[in-house]
């Protein structure tokens, strides 16, 4: 039996990355999932792929209506929604004083509004059914700064303390909601020449000689981190934090001698 037998999850930017990473591992674990993006080619191929337990659908994550569609066509097809991982992202880096307002504005509308408006759909048949877990993608940027990513920081410092208090809101009817927070992840979206992971890992090795675990991370661990928020083994945790993200947001790892 799978940990997710029975239970129906969406994940937002789930065409590829780790959301793509996060629905595989969703449908291996037993649940029907829908795939949210606006990367339509992607997100039908994967879907097919998947198979029968696995839908696509076209949605810009800051379309309230289009939400609203979503979760009605999803509750007509399957009858609830059990999960929902707000995934979808971008990432801008400049220094504030260089940073447009429409810029900045992009960023907290995908990065914030965009969890916000999924939260909203899909609490009110959670509630109906009392029962839910939501997961809410930050960052380690969530947890610290860093230079050049002020906008960035900004809306997964938000994320997180969002997801406390609608944790605070819904846990009475059984729902809980928690925040992922990666590290750096080798992704498409950081790693757009298609790298190898031992190529992006040696790079930045040098490039982030402070994270103790000495290493980047990928897919498959956050994707295995969501399945833990998402399934019962973490039925009593809510309004959490989990750093993935080989101790980098605890600090800086000091070296006295080179990485191994």
């Amino acid at each position: 039996m799978g940990k997710l037998d029975g239970k129906v999850a969406i994940v937002t930017g789930g065409a590829r990355g780790m959301g793509q990473t996060t629905a595989e591992v969703f449908v291996q674990e037993g649940a029907s999932v829908v795939i949210v993006d606006v990367l339509d080619v992607e997100g039908e191929a994967l879907a097919k792929r998947l198979g029968r337990n696995t839908m696509y659908q076209h949605l810009d994550v800051t379309d309230e209506q289009g939400w609203e569609q979503l979760v009605e066509g999803i509750i007509d097809r399957y009858g609830c929604i059990d999960i929902l991982v707000n995934n979808a992202a971008v990432f801008f880096s400049s220094p504030i004083d260089e940073t447009r307002s429409e810029a900045f504005r992009r960023i907290l509308d995908i990065n914030l509004i965009g969890p916000y408006l999924g939260m909203k759909a899909v609490i009110p048949t959670m509630k109906k059914n009392r029962r839910g877990s939501i997961i809410n993608v930050s960052s380690v940027n969530g947890l610290r700064g860093s230079s050049g990513s002020g906008a960035y920081s900004a809306s997964k410092w938000g994320v997180r303390g969002l997801t406390k208090c609608v944790a605070m809101e819904v846990g009475p009817f059984g729902i809980r909601v928690n925040s992922l927070h990666p590290g750096w992840i080798v992704t498409p979206m950081n790693n757009p020449d298609g790298k190898s992971f031992e190529e992006v890992n040696a790079e930045l090795k040098i490039k982030f000689p402070g994270i103790a675990l000495s290493r980047v991370g990928q897919s498959e661990e956050i994707a295995r981190a969501s399945l833990f928020l998402a399934s019962d083994d973490s039925s009593y945790i809510s309004g959490a934090e989990l750093a993935v993200d080989g101790a980098w947001s605890c600090g800086v790892y000091l070296q006295d001698k080179p990485m191994p």
